[in-house]
């Protein structure tokens, strides 16, 4: 299987995820839902190895819409993207997949022995960035595994499905920071994000695609009360941890 290669033209990969041939390669292992590793082939000879997660392969749940947990893949992406907090690979939504439309997130190279729960505390800078995150996209099931670093020991947030629900969902490992006081920056970035949600133009307009109108003012309202409130949230019951925590 042939390697995936850095791509220095960010836009070259974009391209590449957006629109090159998908070829699933194998089921990837330990799954809830259907998940391939895959090639993307384009043209000229490009290709990057990516997880195809085709919407047929996922598991009912009772409550989030059925089918929608690529496009909270995507989603997840956008949001992290416009925060330019750089967690979620880049991941696009595909109409066109071999076995169904669904969400082709480019393939992080990481080392597998490595999670949250062991890259702590060495990296506590990247998972206050990515505790808040969590909280603004109200993830419901953040473990440890979720958690990867590359070979150029960045870190990684993967799995992120279960997202932009309209209640309070949030269930993560990170709990090292609760109560405290979120830096200044990050707090920056929230403001400005709420500003371009209730400007409603951009980017904003592919994410309205793949969640509900009721979804994006809830987001809307977390930003902004994690900007005001200045502080991590704290666990409210066991409910907050997820199982298995890895």
């Amino acid at each position: 299987m042939a390697q995936p290669a850095p791509f220095v033209d960010s836009e070259a990969q974009h391209q590449l995820l957006r629109e090159g041939r998908i070829k699933p390669r194998g089921l990837m292992p330990d799954c809830s839902n259907y998940t391939y590793l895959a090639q993307v082939h384009g043209p000229e000879g490009a290709e990057t190895l990516a997880v195809y997660k085709p919407s047929p392969g996922e598991t009912p749940l009772d409550d989030f819409p059925d089918g929608t947990l690529g496009k909270r893949e995507v989603a997840a992406f956008l949001v992290s993207d416009a925060l330019r907090w750089q967690i979620v690979p880049f991941t696009f939504y595909r109409a066109d997949g071999p076995l169904g439309p669904g969400s082709v997130q480019q393939f992080i190279v990481a080392d597998l022995r490595e999670h949250y729960f062991s890259l702590m505390p060495a990296h506590a800078g990247d998972f206050r960035k990515m505790a808040a995150f969590d909280v603004i996209v109200n993830n419901a099931d953040r473990k440890s595994g979720h958690c990867l670093i590359d070979r150029q020991r960045r870190i990684w947030g993967v799995d992120n499905g279960l997202t932009f629900h309209a209640l309070p969902k949030l269930r993560t490992v990170i709990w090292e920071f609760a109560g405290e006081e979120v830096a200044a920056n990050l707090r920056d970035d929230a403001r400005r994000l709420a500003g371009e949600l209730v400007a409603a133009k951009g980017w904003v307009n592919e994410l309205r695609a793949l969640i509900s109108s009721a979804e994006i003012r809830a987001l809307i309202q977390r930003t902004r009360r994690f900007a005001e409130v200045g502080r991590y949230p704290e666990p409210s019951s066991r409910w907050a941890y997820p199982w298995p925590l890895v």
